[in-house]
């Protein structure tokens, strides 16, 4: 159902309409879709939750110098082409963590919108912290 995304599918990565400025792949980042490619869902693992783009780079970056990841798994850009598969991707995605014991959270660093929080609270998420550019919401794991 969920699955890494292959290179020979990096055009997908294209039709971002979140964080399409953002290097998707690479240290301490990976991205998921659906096996239809309804979803994608990028991903980058830190060690503390970060409020703004910056911060997701550098605390990815700190906490990938030692050759692992961080704990916290942070989706930073979400988007889909079908009725439902946002939804499904972020609960594919959760599953994965579930079983994972080097991820300890999902969070989140959503747009500060209101159609970003309609979709997180809907689907159970708490919202952690209202930024200035961007809403983090937890995903219980």
């Amino acid at each position: 159902m969920i699955r890494l995304i292959d290179t020979t599918e990096l055009d997908i990565l294209k039709d971002d309409p979140v964080r399409p400025h953002l290097e998707k792949l690479g240290a301490g980042k990976q991205v998921y879709v659906l096996d239809d490619l309804s979803a994608v869902i990028c991903i980058a693992y830190t060690n503390s939750v970060p409020t703004d783009e910056k911060q997701l780079e550098y605390y990815t970056q700190a906490a990938c110098q030692d050759g692992q990841h961080g704990s916290i798994a942070v989706a930073y850009t979400v988007w889909s082409n079908k009725t439902g598969a946002g939804k499904d991707i972020i609960f594919a995605v959760r599953d994965l963590f579930l079983a994972d014991p080097r991820i300890n959270r999902l969070v989140t660093m959503s747009p500060k919108t209101e159609i970003a929080k309609r979709f997180h609270t809907k689907n159970g998420a708490t919202l952690l912290n209202d930024n200035a550019d961007s809403y983090n919401f937890e995903y219980q794991l």
